[in-house]
């Protein structure tokens, strides 16, 4: 072998390692960028699994924290179930008025089907309808012969009273009761909220409580009476659930169908004389059992009313209405004659206006 034979050799050998070498280098560079990709899809689907897990925990919380009153309070299940509520287009009654109620509602108090409704779900200032509550809280927590004290608070309450509450005497509660459902005296409301729960504010929260153990979703409480609107209103819907509740209560049932009351009463006599204001009570309208009316400017004419004929028994809720008694009849009749197929009955002519 000649020595330039030797030398081609060397080189060519040498040529052959470093090729190796970079072939082996090639391969470890690659080996460490599939696992550095590896790596990182490993990491992205991690962090896509762990999102996706937060986000369905976050879904889950969201769907397990309770809804709340107007109060701030967890809202149970309504306890009365309206049917229909949020099919407004599927009611099988739809009457129109010239000047419509701002809100209303007429329902079946048996099975809560919704017949006709008008902003239903619409938060309103309700006035004396608040008293609805009231006397609820009141049955709930008092016995008919307890004696309720007068105190100076009540006396002095303005808007419509019982009126001839004597200060610093005792009435049993029954006698309040009365006075305050029949001529809607916030007098009565205020001796009542002191007497069941011990002051005002502290009445007004059982108030908020009880609404929102009844799953009234819309309402909230500032007062016993209702004589001052600000912050608080409800609506239709939970208006309907309130009347059905209160029906239950014989005691409120047995007050609300009353159309005039001689009670005891400490004064000269012995006998408080009241009289009911709920408009179908007083212009006759047949089977009316209740309930409740209200007024104030900024909630307008308010009504709840109930009546049964042959067995159908019928709610209907009126806020801020023209003439609360005239179309509390024309609704109930429809639904008793056109839905039902009950026969019409004599009527008392309702003024207009009423």
């Amino acid at each position: 072998m000649t020595p330039g034979q030797s030398r081609e050799r060397r080189e060519l050998a040498a040529r052959r390692r470093r090729q190796r070498r970079l072939g082996a280098t090639a391969i470890a560079l690659a080996v460490i960028a599939g696992a550095l990709v590896t790596l990182a899809l490993t990491g992205s689907s991690q962090a896509v699994r762990h999102r996706a897990g937060a986000s369905r925990e976050n879904r889950g919380l969201a769907a397990a924290a309770p809804a709340l009153s107007p109060a701030g309070l967890p809202l149970a299940r309504p306890a009365f179930t309206l049917t229909g509520l949020d099919t407004p287009r599927q009611n099988p009654l739809h009457l129109s008025f010239a000047t419509p109620p701002l809100a209303g509602l007429l329902f079946d108090l048996r099975t809560g089907q919704v017949l006709w409704q008008h902003n239903a779900s619409v938060r309103r200032p309700i006035a004396s309808l608040t008293k609805m509550m009231t006397a609820l809280l009141a049955v709930q927590r008092g016995r008919p012969q307890e004696p309720v004290l007068i105190t100076r608070e009540a006396v002095a309450e303005g808007g419509s009273k019982v009126g001839v509450l004597p200060l610093g005497k005792r009435v049993r509660l029954e006698t309040m009761l009365y006075g305050l459902m029949l001529p809607s005296g916030n007098d009565a409301s205020v001796a009542l909220a002191q007497h069941v729960a011990g002051s005002i504010p502290a009445f007004v929260a059982s108030m908020n409580a009880e609404a929102a153990a009844l799953g009234l979703g819309c309402t909230r409480y500032s007062s016993p009476s209702g004589f001052y609107d600000s912050g608080n209103f409800s609506c239709a819907a939970d208006l309907a659930v309130l009347a059905s509740v209160d029906l239950q209560q014989p005691r409120i049932a047995r007050v609300v169908h009353t159309f005039t009351a001689a009670l005891p009463f400490p004064i000269a006599g012995g006998k408080l004389y009241l009289s009911n204001n709920n408009p179908l009570l007083i212009y006759g309208y047949p089977g009316t059992t209740g309930m409740k009316t209200g007024y104030t400017i900024a909630a307008g004419r308010c009504l709840v009313a109930t009546a049964v004929r042959h067995g159908v028994e019928l709610g209907v809720v009126l806020l801020h209405s023209p003439e609360p008694a005239t179309q509390a009849r024309k609704l109930l009749d429809h639904a008793f004659q056109d839905l039902y197929r009950l026969p019409a009955v004599a009527e008392p002519a309702i003024p207009p206006g009423a």
